[in-house]
């Protein structure tokens, strides 16, 4: 006789699954919560409400998820807590894929999980699994039974019960690291108005990692680039875009800043990539990066890659919706040109604390200067006033005959030292090997010099002469010289 096929309740011993279900590697509590609010909003819902509290004095909390979504009919809900019994399995248009989420997502962190569902002003039914019956040898019974009260329109409740896996000990504190974890997480939703989401009454924020929507001392990070497209095929044949995006955050303005802000604004401590499938936060991490470690200097810059859920297979999605495993293909694909912009990110960043650095070691003169000022011809501007001017230095990369430039804006004389031209390199390389009483005098001395420069220069630019060509021709003459030297 042949091997019998086994009957269809023979291919798990339900006491044993129940158990290991558990181990179903959710990384936490809001990524658990997570497939809640992915079912929620597939069921069209609006808002969702988060409620966390505990029975009585050191028992386990317990969650309760209630959405105003099209919730399920009857049929649907005796469905929903069988593993994979999604009825929209592998469906690749939203979030849900594997009919998993919900049951495995509620056993990871409790020990008994309760579904209450209404649709279309229907009475109200409600399902249940317990880990504790199961394991004891109770049959699983997912019938559901009416209940009785007020249900009007469509919504759903999720109540997880003996919620054992909790590690917070003040419900305060757990609530406090879900808003931020599922503002992170549902960003998109939240800042464009499609989720209300709430813990316990109170309003969950959009939380941005790029922090191109975070206004800090009047600025925000900005677009290094246009956006990256990558035009991908399915196995399915259809092909979907991923979109990368790079921002770059305001080291002048922001650098100043205290380390404990840095830190709570998501500055020290944020770097990485950001991976959104369908609008949604799956991952986060070094990913894509090809042989570039992470350093330092990579704290300011943001990297943030969106793709479709037809390309799952390309970015290995799991079961949980809370990682990668990026293909072969993928990692050939983008690896090496997102590798390349971050060492080029990295390089704009570590340029951008050499001027704050250099800003700030010029102050003295500055001060000097403008003490002086007072006792100068005054520059005159229309409309501007007509006081003693303030100074301001600065370094960055000009055109490679230009020692410097200077612009005059609201009374204040602003010089800008080309990093690129030989001048930089000769006058400030030898202030490094003297020491810090010598090369200070020198340096005072130094930038005094070109300050008076630029000041004779604006003013007779103000009387009618323009100094442009004698500036440019100065700064040839003397590269030229030192690249002699």
């Amino acid at each position: 006789m042949g091997r019998q096929t086994p009957r269809q309740e023979d291919l798990t011993v339900s006491s044993n699954f129940i158990r290991a279900i558990r181990e179903s590697g959710y990384v936490s509590l809001a990524t658990a919560l997570a497939e809640l609010i992915d079912n929620s909003l597939q069921a069209s819902a609006t808002e969702v409400k988060v409620t966390i509290s505990r029975p009585k004095a050191g028992a386990f909390p317990e969650i309760r998820v209630e959405d105003n979504g099209e919730g399920m009919a009857r049929p649907q809900l005796e469905e929903c807590l069988r593993f994979g019994g999604s009825s929209r399995f592998d469906e690749r248009q939203s979030f849900g894929r594997f009919g998993m989420g919900l049951p495995a997502a509620s056993l990871s962190q409790a020990r008994r999980v309760e579904v209450t569902s209404w649709h279309n002003d229907e009475d109200a039914y409600k399902v249940a699994l317990d880990v504790d019956a199961i394991a004891a040898g109770s049959p699983v019974d997912l019938r559901s039974h009416h209940q009785p009260g007020a249900f009007t329109g469509s919504g759903c409740i999720v109540v997880w019960r003996n919620c054992d896996r909790i590690e917070y000990r003040r419900l305060a504190w757990l609530e406090r690291a879900l808003r931020r974890d599922l503002g992170r997480i549902y960003r998109r939703f939240l800042s464009d108005g499609r989720l209300a989401l709430t813990i316990n009454g109170v309003n969950v924020s959009p939380i941005d990692p790029t922090l191109l929507t975070t206004r800090i001392e009047g600025r925000s990070a900005h677009l290094a680039f246009e956006p990256l497209r990558y035009e991908f095929a399915a196995s399915s044949g259809d092909t979907a875009f991923i979109i990368v995006r790079f921002a770059m955050l305001p080291v002048h303005q922001w650098h100043q800043l205290d380390n404990l802000t840095k830190r709570k604004v998501g500055i020290v401590g944020g770097a990485g990539v950001s991976i959104l499938r369908a609008g949604r936060e799956i991952a986060s991490g070094w990913h894509l990066m090809g042989a570039k470690r992470k350093e330092n200097y990579d704290d300011w810059w943001r990297c943030e890659i969106e793709f479709d859920p037809i390309l799952d297979e390309h970015f290995g999605i799991t079961i949980n919706k809370q990682g990668i495993r990026p293909s072969q293909m993928l990692q050939e694909a983008l690896a090496p040109e997102l590798e390349s912009i971050a060492r080029l990110l990295n390089s704009r960043v570590r340029q951008a604390f050499e001027e704050v650095k250099f800003q700030a070691a010029t102050e003295a003169s500055c001060r000097i200067a403008e003490a002086a000022d007072v006792d100068l011809p005054v520059i005159r501007a229309a409309g501007k006033g007509s006081g003693a001017l303030s100074y301001r230095i600065g370094s960055e990369q000009l055109p490679i005959d230009t020692m410097f430039t200077t612009a005059l804006k609201r009374r204040t004389l602003d010089v800008t030292f080309n990093v690129d031209h030989p001048a930089f390199t000769a006058l400030y390389r030898p202030l490094q090997t003297l020491g810090d009483e010598a090369a200070g005098e020198l340096r005072v001395a130094l930038e005094l010099f070109l300050l008076s420069f630029a000041r004779t220069t604006a003013l007779l630019d103000r009387d009618g002469t323009n100094c442009d060509a004698l500036l440019q021709l100065w700064s040839r003459t003397y590269g030229r010289m030192l690249r002699k030297s």
